[in-house]
Protein backbone atom coordinates (compact mmCIF):
# COMPACT_ATOMS: atom_id res chain seq x y z
CA UNK A 1 0.00 0.00 0.00
CA UNK A 2 1.37 3.14 -0.67
CA UNK A 3 1.88 5.92 1.84
CA UNK A 4 -0.58 8.35 0.50
CA UNK A 5 -3.34 5.49 0.36
CA UNK A 6 -2.43 5.24 4.13
CA UNK A 7 -3.60 8.57 5.32
CA UNK A 8 -6.64 8.85 2.78
CA UNK A 9 -9.75 7.77 4.97
CA UNK A 10 -9.32 8.96 8.08
CA UNK A 11 -12.15 10.90 8.90
CA UNK A 12 -14.41 8.08 7.58
CA UNK A 13 -12.46 5.21 9.44
CA UNK A 14 -12.63 7.32 12.66
CA UNK A 15 -16.50 7.40 11.82
CA UNK A 16 -16.84 3.88 11.60
CA UNK A 17 -14.98 3.05 14.63
CA UNK A 18 -16.42 6.13 16.67
CA UNK A 19 -19.52 3.95 16.34
CA UNK A 20 -20.12 2.85 19.91
CA UNK A 21 -19.46 6.43 21.44
CA UNK A 22 -21.51 7.94 18.77
CA UNK A 23 -24.88 5.83 19.89
CA UNK A 24 -24.46 6.18 23.59
CA UNK A 25 -24.27 9.66 22.81
CA UNK A 26 -27.22 9.43 20.47
CA UNK A 27 -29.07 7.27 23.91
CA UNK A 28 -28.24 9.92 26.50
CA UNK A 29 -29.61 12.62 24.14
CA UNK A 30 -32.99 11.03 23.65
CA UNK A 31 -33.21 10.10 27.93
CA UNK A 32 -32.34 13.87 28.88
CA UNK A 33 -35.08 14.61 26.22
CA UNK A 34 -37.72 12.01 26.29
CA UNK A 35 -38.01 12.59 22.55
CA UNK A 36 -38.31 8.43 21.57
CA UNK A 37 -41.40 8.49 24.57
CA UNK A 38 -42.91 11.93 23.15
CA UNK A 39 -43.02 10.53 19.45
CA UNK A 40 -43.99 7.00 20.12
CA UNK A 41 -47.45 8.49 21.69
CA UNK A 42 -48.10 10.29 18.26
CA UNK A 43 -48.33 6.66 16.19
CA UNK A 44 -51.85 5.37 15.38
CA UNK A 45 -52.09 1.62 16.18
CA UNK A 46 -53.59 0.68 13.18
CA UNK A 47 -51.44 2.27 10.63
CA UNK A 48 -48.85 0.74 8.17
CA UNK A 49 -45.43 2.04 8.77
CA UNK A 50 -43.84 3.46 5.24
CA UNK A 51 -40.06 3.86 5.32
CA UNK A 52 -38.86 6.21 2.42
CA UNK A 53 -35.09 7.23 1.81
CA UNK A 54 -32.32 7.29 -0.83
CA UNK A 55 -29.49 5.61 -1.17
CA UNK A 56 -28.17 4.24 2.03
CA UNK A 57 -31.41 5.87 3.65
CA UNK A 58 -33.33 3.75 1.67
CA UNK A 59 -31.10 0.69 3.06
CA UNK A 60 -31.43 2.23 6.91
CA UNK A 61 -35.43 2.14 5.62
CA UNK A 62 -35.30 -1.25 4.54
CA UNK A 63 -33.66 -2.23 7.42
CA UNK A 64 -36.04 -0.50 9.69
CA UNK A 65 -39.14 -1.66 8.01
CA UNK A 66 -38.48 -5.20 8.70
CA UNK A 67 -37.31 -4.62 12.39
CA UNK A 68 -40.75 -2.40 12.93
CA UNK A 69 -42.61 -5.32 11.16
CA UNK A 70 -41.06 -8.29 13.82
CA UNK A 71 -41.04 -5.51 16.64
CA UNK A 72 -44.38 -4.60 16.56
CA UNK A 73 -46.45 -6.87 14.40
CA UNK A 74 -47.65 -4.34 11.97
CA UNK A 75 -47.08 -4.23 8.06
CA UNK A 76 -43.93 -2.10 7.11
CA UNK A 77 -42.14 -1.73 3.76
CA UNK A 78 -40.04 0.26 2.21
CA UNK A 79 -39.67 2.14 -0.82
CA UNK A 80 -36.93 5.00 -2.68
CA UNK A 81 -38.44 8.45 -2.06
CA UNK A 82 -38.53 8.60 -5.99
CA UNK A 83 -41.03 5.65 -6.46
CA UNK A 84 -43.74 7.32 -4.48
CA UNK A 85 -42.90 10.70 -6.33
CA UNK A 86 -43.25 8.83 -9.83
CA UNK A 87 -45.95 5.84 -8.45
CA UNK A 88 -47.40 7.29 -5.64
CA UNK A 89 -50.71 4.96 -6.44
CA UNK A 90 -48.37 2.23 -6.14
CA UNK A 91 -47.07 3.26 -2.93
CA UNK A 92 -50.14 4.47 -0.83
CA UNK A 93 -53.40 2.83 -0.28
CA UNK A 94 -56.44 4.86 0.43
CA UNK A 95 -58.35 2.07 2.56
CA UNK A 96 -55.48 1.91 5.25
CA UNK A 97 -54.22 4.63 6.99
CA UNK A 98 -50.22 5.28 6.69
CA UNK A 99 -47.54 6.45 8.73
CA UNK A 100 -44.89 7.62 6.72
CA UNK A 101 -41.24 7.96 7.82
CA UNK A 102 -38.89 9.56 6.05
CA UNK A 103 -34.91 9.05 6.16
CA UNK A 104 -31.88 11.30 5.52
CA UNK A 105 -28.89 12.18 6.90
CA UNK A 106 -28.61 15.88 5.62
CA UNK A 107 -32.25 16.68 5.78
CA UNK A 108 -31.75 18.13 2.68
CA UNK A 109 -31.87 15.54 0.14
CA UNK A 110 -33.84 16.49 -2.59
CA UNK A 111 -36.32 13.73 -3.59
CA UNK A 112 -36.61 12.85 0.31
CA UNK A 113 -37.26 16.35 0.87
CA UNK A 114 -40.01 16.22 -2.42
CA UNK A 115 -41.66 13.14 -0.47
CA UNK A 116 -42.35 14.89 2.68
CA UNK A 117 -43.67 18.04 0.80
CA UNK A 118 -45.86 15.75 -1.42
CA UNK A 119 -46.86 13.77 1.91
CA UNK A 120 -47.36 16.53 4.13
CA UNK A 121 -48.90 19.22 1.42
CA UNK A 122 -51.06 17.62 -1.09
CA UNK A 123 -52.12 14.13 0.79
CA UNK A 124 -52.33 16.06 4.05
CA UNK A 125 -50.50 13.05 5.86
CA UNK A 126 -48.63 13.83 8.88
CA UNK A 127 -45.00 12.41 8.50
CA UNK A 128 -42.11 11.73 10.94
CA UNK A 129 -38.47 12.72 9.78
CA UNK A 130 -34.99 10.89 10.83
CA UNK A 131 -32.26 13.29 10.69
CA UNK A 132 -28.65 13.81 11.67
CA UNK A 133 -29.19 17.45 11.27
CA UNK A 134 -31.38 20.66 12.49
CA UNK A 135 -33.34 23.52 10.66
CA UNK A 136 -33.38 21.80 7.45
CA UNK A 137 -35.75 21.26 4.62
CA UNK A 138 -37.15 17.74 5.82
CA UNK A 139 -37.52 18.82 9.51
CA UNK A 140 -39.03 22.15 8.67
CA UNK A 141 -41.79 20.65 6.40
CA UNK A 142 -42.20 16.99 8.08
CA UNK A 143 -44.24 17.06 11.29
CA UNK A 144 -42.14 15.20 13.61
CA UNK A 145 -38.49 14.48 13.79
CA UNK A 146 -36.33 11.90 15.53
CA UNK A 147 -33.27 13.51 15.88
CA UNK A 148 -29.81 12.07 15.54
CA UNK A 149 -27.31 15.07 15.96
CA UNK A 150 -24.00 13.00 17.42
CA UNK A 151 -24.23 11.06 14.16
CA UNK A 152 -23.81 13.56 11.43
CA UNK A 153 -20.53 13.09 9.36
CA UNK A 154 -17.43 15.36 7.75
CA UNK A 155 -17.24 11.99 5.29
CA UNK A 156 -19.13 11.68 2.03
CA UNK A 157 -19.59 7.97 2.85
CA UNK A 158 -22.43 7.12 5.29
CA UNK A 159 -21.51 5.25 8.29
CA UNK A 160 -22.03 6.17 12.17
CA UNK A 161 -25.17 7.93 10.35
CA UNK A 162 -26.48 5.27 8.70
CA UNK A 163 -26.40 2.64 11.81
CA UNK A 164 -27.50 5.66 14.32
CA UNK A 165 -30.78 6.40 12.25
CA UNK A 166 -31.28 2.76 12.10
CA UNK A 167 -30.84 2.36 15.80
CA UNK A 168 -32.92 5.29 16.73
CA UNK A 169 -36.12 4.05 14.54
CA UNK A 170 -35.40 0.44 16.09
CA UNK A 171 -35.91 2.14 19.58
CA UNK A 172 -38.79 3.69 18.67
CA UNK A 173 -40.01 0.97 16.83
CA UNK A 174 -39.80 -1.38 20.31
CA UNK A 175 -41.37 2.24 22.64
CA UNK A 176 -44.56 1.76 20.18
CA UNK A 177 -44.75 -1.77 20.40
CA UNK A 178 -43.58 -1.73 24.61
CA UNK A 179 -41.28 -4.13 23.83
CA UNK A 180 -38.47 -3.66 27.14
CA UNK A 181 -36.62 -7.18 25.50
CA UNK A 182 -35.90 -4.88 22.32
CA UNK A 183 -34.86 -1.81 24.30
CA UNK A 184 -32.82 -3.25 26.55
CA UNK A 185 -30.63 -5.32 23.82
CA UNK A 186 -30.41 -2.10 21.77
CA UNK A 187 -28.63 -0.44 24.77
CA UNK A 188 -26.50 -3.00 25.23
CA UNK A 189 -25.35 -2.86 21.48
CA UNK A 190 -22.50 -0.37 22.00
CA UNK A 191 -20.38 -2.48 24.41
CA UNK A 192 -20.59 -5.76 21.95
CA UNK A 193 -20.05 -3.57 18.97
CA UNK A 194 -16.69 -2.24 20.51
CA UNK A 195 -15.46 -5.39 21.50
CA UNK A 196 -16.17 -6.64 17.87
CA UNK A 197 -13.64 -3.97 16.53
CA UNK A 198 -10.86 -4.75 18.85
CA UNK A 199 -10.34 -8.09 16.59
CA UNK A 200 -12.21 -7.85 13.50
CA UNK A 201 -11.24 -4.68 11.73
CA UNK A 202 -7.00 -6.43 11.75
CA UNK A 203 -8.70 -9.77 10.21
CA UNK A 204 -10.46 -8.06 7.75
CA UNK A 205 -7.54 -5.63 6.86
CA UNK A 206 -5.19 -9.04 6.44
CA UNK A 207 -7.49 -11.12 4.61
CA UNK A 208 -7.71 -7.66 2.08
CA UNK A 209 -4.25 -7.14 1.56
CA UNK A 210 -3.64 -10.88 0.82
CA UNK A 211 -6.24 -10.96 -1.68
CA UNK A 212 -7.37 -8.98 -5.07
CA UNK A 213 -11.06 -9.50 -6.55
CA UNK A 214 -12.22 -9.01 -9.59
CA UNK A 215 -16.10 -9.25 -8.20
CA UNK A 216 -17.83 -8.56 -5.08
CA UNK A 217 -21.48 -10.10 -3.97
CA UNK A 218 -23.15 -9.75 -1.01
CA UNK A 219 -25.94 -12.28 0.03
CA UNK A 220 -28.33 -11.91 2.58
CA UNK A 221 -31.74 -12.67 3.72
CA UNK A 222 -34.59 -11.81 5.92
CA UNK A 223 -33.69 -8.19 8.02
CA UNK A 224 -29.95 -8.65 6.82
CA UNK A 225 -30.98 -8.47 2.94
CA UNK A 226 -30.82 -4.24 3.43
CA UNK A 227 -27.38 -4.45 5.04
CA UNK A 228 -26.47 -6.81 2.54
CA UNK A 229 -27.52 -4.07 0.10
CA UNK A 230 -25.88 -1.52 1.99
CA UNK A 231 -22.79 -3.68 2.02
CA UNK A 232 -22.19 -4.06 -2.12
CA UNK A 233 -22.91 0.09 -1.46
CA UNK A 234 -20.19 1.07 0.75
CA UNK A 235 -17.60 -1.33 -0.90
CA UNK A 236 -18.59 0.27 -4.55
CA UNK A 237 -18.51 4.09 -2.89
CA UNK A 238 -15.62 3.80 -1.14
CA UNK A 239 -13.07 1.14 -3.46
CA UNK A 240 -14.89 1.89 -7.08
CA UNK A 241 -15.31 -1.62 -7.21
CA UNK A 242 -18.27 -3.68 -8.70
CA UNK A 243 -20.82 -4.85 -6.30
CA UNK A 244 -23.51 -6.53 -6.72
CA UNK A 245 -26.42 -8.17 -4.15
CA UNK A 246 -29.12 -10.96 -4.42
CA UNK A 247 -31.36 -12.70 -1.45
CA UNK A 248 -28.93 -15.40 -0.53
CA UNK A 249 -31.06 -18.48 -2.20
CA UNK A 250 -31.53 -16.40 -5.27
CA UNK A 251 -27.98 -16.66 -6.27
CA UNK A 252 -28.17 -20.37 -7.08
CA UNK A 253 -30.53 -19.40 -9.50
CA UNK A 254 -28.38 -18.10 -12.32
CA UNK A 255 -26.06 -15.62 -10.53
CA UNK A 256 -24.01 -18.37 -9.47
CA UNK A 257 -22.37 -18.09 -12.90
CA UNK A 258 -19.87 -15.56 -11.80
CA UNK A 259 -18.73 -17.71 -8.95
CA UNK A 260 -14.82 -18.54 -8.93
CA UNK A 261 -11.35 -17.86 -7.07
CA UNK A 262 -12.38 -13.26 -8.09
CA UNK A 263 -15.13 -13.42 -6.73
CA UNK A 264 -15.51 -12.33 -3.36
CA UNK A 265 -19.00 -13.75 -1.89
CA UNK A 266 -19.27 -12.39 0.93
CA UNK A 267 -22.28 -14.33 3.49
CA UNK A 268 -24.44 -12.48 6.00
CA UNK A 269 -25.75 -15.62 7.74
CA UNK A 270 -29.04 -15.15 10.08
CA UNK A 271 -30.41 -17.45 12.71
CA UNK A 272 -33.78 -18.04 11.20
CA UNK A 273 -32.05 -19.39 8.06
CA UNK A 274 -29.00 -20.72 8.71
CA UNK A 275 -29.66 -23.83 7.41
CA UNK A 276 -30.49 -23.39 3.99
CA UNK A 277 -28.21 -20.32 3.64
CA UNK A 278 -25.36 -22.21 4.58
CA UNK A 279 -26.14 -25.01 2.01
CA UNK A 280 -26.29 -22.09 -0.81
CA UNK A 281 -22.36 -21.61 1.45
CA UNK A 282 -21.20 -25.39 0.58
CA UNK A 283 -23.05 -25.07 -2.77
CA UNK A 284 -21.07 -21.93 -4.15
CA UNK A 285 -17.39 -23.09 -1.81
CA UNK A 286 -17.49 -26.35 -4.22
CA UNK A 287 -17.63 -24.21 -7.39
CA UNK A 288 -14.27 -22.34 -6.10
CA UNK A 289 -15.51 -19.41 -4.74
CA UNK A 290 -13.83 -17.12 -2.69
CA UNK A 291 -16.29 -16.80 0.45
CA UNK A 292 -16.02 -14.03 3.28
CA UNK A 293 -18.90 -15.20 6.62
CA UNK A 294 -20.16 -12.83 8.80
CA UNK A 295 -22.44 -14.80 11.52
CA UNK A 296 -23.31 -14.66 14.74
CA UNK A 297 -22.86 -17.95 15.67
CA UNK A 298 -20.77 -20.29 13.12
CA UNK A 299 -20.81 -24.29 12.80
CA UNK A 300 -18.10 -26.41 11.88
CA UNK A 301 -19.69 -26.44 8.16
CA UNK A 302 -19.85 -23.01 7.77
CA UNK A 303 -15.96 -22.58 9.13
CA UNK A 304 -15.01 -25.17 6.58
CA UNK A 305 -16.46 -22.74 3.43
CA UNK A 306 -15.25 -19.97 4.87
CA UNK A 307 -12.08 -18.11 3.53
CA UNK A 308 -12.95 -15.70 5.89
CA UNK A 309 -15.12 -16.35 8.83
CA UNK A 310 -16.06 -13.28 11.17
CA UNK A 311 -18.30 -14.37 14.55
CA UNK A 312 -20.33 -11.86 16.22
CA UNK A 313 -21.21 -13.43 19.06
CA UNK A 314 -24.34 -11.02 19.70
CA UNK A 315 -26.87 -11.55 22.61
CA UNK A 316 -29.61 -9.12 21.35
CA UNK A 317 -32.59 -10.33 19.80
CA UNK A 318 -32.10 -10.87 16.25
CA UNK A 319 -34.10 -8.43 15.12
CA UNK A 320 -31.81 -5.72 15.61
CA UNK A 321 -28.70 -7.28 15.65
CA UNK A 322 -28.03 -5.63 12.01
CA UNK A 323 -25.45 -3.16 12.95
CA UNK A 324 -22.94 -5.91 14.15
CA UNK A 325 -22.81 -7.23 10.34
CA UNK A 326 -23.00 -3.72 8.86
CA UNK A 327 -19.93 -2.72 10.99
CA UNK A 328 -17.91 -5.55 9.34
CA UNK A 329 -19.32 -4.48 5.60
CA UNK A 330 -17.70 -0.97 6.26
CA UNK A 331 -14.64 -2.15 7.20
CA UNK A 332 -14.86 -4.39 4.28
CA UNK A 333 -15.16 -0.82 1.86
CA UNK A 334 -12.70 0.85 3.90
CA UNK A 335 -9.60 -1.63 3.47
CA UNK A 336 -10.57 -2.39 0.19
CA UNK A 337 -10.39 1.20 -0.68
CA UNK A 338 -7.68 2.00 0.81
CA UNK A 339 -5.71 -0.69 -0.65
CA UNK A 340 -6.74 0.12 -3.97
CA UNK A 341 -5.13 4.00 -3.26
CA UNK A 342 -8.56 5.70 -2.85
CA UNK A 343 -9.45 8.54 -0.90
CA UNK A 344 -12.21 7.53 1.16
CA UNK A 345 -12.96 10.71 2.62
CA UNK A 346 -14.14 12.03 -0.66
CA UNK A 347 -15.01 9.11 -3.37
CA UNK A 348 -15.37 9.72 -6.94
CA UNK A 349 -18.68 11.76 -8.35
CA UNK A 350 -20.16 11.77 -4.89
CA UNK A 351 -21.73 14.64 -2.55
CA UNK A 352 -22.74 14.21 1.03
CA UNK A 353 -26.18 14.88 -0.36
CA UNK A 354 -28.48 14.99 -3.87
CA UNK A 355 -29.80 18.19 -4.18
CA UNK A 356 -31.03 18.65 -7.68
CA UNK A 357 -31.36 22.04 -9.46
CA UNK A 358 -33.69 24.25 -8.36
CA UNK A 359 -33.98 23.10 -4.73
Amino acid sequence: MSTAAKVHGANTRAEIFSQPQCWKACFQAWEKSQQIQKLATKFHPGADYLFIGCGSSYYISQAAAASWQLITGRPARAVPASELLLFPDLVLHSHRPCQPILVSRSGNSSEVVRAAEYLERQKDIRTLAISCAQHQPLDEISSDTLYLLPADEKSVVMTRSFSSMLLGAQALAAQVANRKEIADGICSLPGRIEAILNFIPEQIKRFVESSAFADYVFLGQGPLFSIASEGQLKVGEMSCSYAQVFHTLEFRHGPKAIAGPETLITFLLSESGYEEECKVLEEMKALGATTLVIANQADEAARQNADLLLELHLDTPECVRQTGYLVSCQLLGLYTGLEKGYDIDCPRNLTRAVILEGD
